[in-house]
C-alpha cells in the first residue's frame, strides 16, 4: 500500500486498493454461494464483480478513449444490467474479466492528464481526477457489500486485508 507520492500515484494506489479488496472479497467463494441472493436488490458477489467490471469499461473505455462498442472488452453501462451474468459464469471468469478490464483502464488512463475532461450525459463535465475518485468511491463501496455479503455466506470477513490482518471466521 502506498501512502505518500504524487497525487496521481496516490489516486492509482487507492483505486488499486479497492479493485484488490473487491476481488478479495469474493475469491473463495463457491459459483453457487457468489449467486446466492440474499438481499432484495440484484446484488450478488458474483454480480458485484460483473458491475464493477462494467463501471470500468463504462468510465474508462467508453468514456476516456471514447472507444465504439466494438472495441470494448464488454458492457460499459453500470446500470441494473451490469449487476446480470450468464448462467454459466464462474467466479473465477469474473474475476479474469474484472481485472482485465482493471488492467485495460490502467493502460488507457496513462494517456491521459489528470485534468483531462469527458462528458457524461446525466453528471456534465468531469475530468480524469474526478473519475478516480469516484471509481475509489464505487469500489470502496462495493467491496462493502461484498464482506456484508461474505459475512453472511461464510461467516468470513475481509475487512483489515488490505492491512495484514487475516480474515475473520468467528
Amino acid at each position: 500500500m502506498i501512502t505518500l507520492g504524487a497525487e496521481r500515484e496516490l489516486l492509482e494506489a487507492m483505486l488499486d486498493d479497492g479493485r484488490t479488496e473487491l476481488v478479495r472479497c469474493v475469491q473463495g467463494l463457491s459459483d453457487a454461494d457468489a449467486r446466492r441472493r440474499l438481499v432484495r436488490s440484484l446484488t450478488t458477489p458474483l454480480g458485484l464483480l460483473t458491475h464493477a467490471a462494467a463501471a470500468e469499461r463504462s468510465w474508462f473505455q467508453r468514456r476516456l478513449a471514447e472507444l465504439p462498442a466494438s472495441e470494448r472488452d464488454g458492457y460499459a453501462y453500470g446500470d441494473d444490467a451490469s449487476f446480470t451474468y450468464d448462467d454459466d459464469l464462474t467466479v473465477a471468469e469474473a474475476i479474469e474479466d474484472f481485472e482485465r478490464a482493471c488492467a485495460r483502464s490502467r493502460t488507457i488512463a496513462t494517456g491521459f492528464d489528470l485534468d483531462r475532461q469527458v462528458h457524461h450525459e446525466r453528471i456534465g463535465t468531469v475530468s480524469l481526477r474526478w473519475i478516480y475518485l469516484h471509481m475509489i468511491r464505487e469500489l470502496a463501496r462495493h467491496a462493502g457489500h461484498a464482506d456484508i455479503l461474505r459475512e453472511q455466506i461464510d461467516g468470513r470477513t475481509m475487512t483489515g486485508a488490505q492491512y495484514g490482518v487475516p480474515p475473520r471466521t468467528e
